[in-house]
């Protein structure tokens, strides 16, 4: 959770940063560490307005304040 949200606080690209950071996450996790994928979106588009990208939302702003049970929440660890 700390590669993901220091990914996505890098900020790489005008658009597509937290796609680009949940894929490095997953690959990392399913490649070097031989676990499953997240399933971010649980069931909805991260990209459209929702509850579940307002919760997204909240998890990485709590993590920026160096707090990461709200992003461990969210993906279900």
């Amino acid at each position: 959770m700390r590669f993901h949200h220091k990914l996505v606080l890098i900020h790489l690209f005008p658009n597509g940063n937290g796609r680009h950071a949940r894929i490095m996450a997953d690959a990392i996790l399913t490649k070097l560490m031989d676990a499953p994928a997240i399933d971010w979106a649980g069931g909805y588009k991260l990209e459209n307005m929702s509850e579940r990208r307002d919760q997204y939302i909240a998890a990485l702003r709590a993590a920026d304040e160096h707090d990461f049970s709200k992003l461990l929440e969210f993906v279900g660890t």
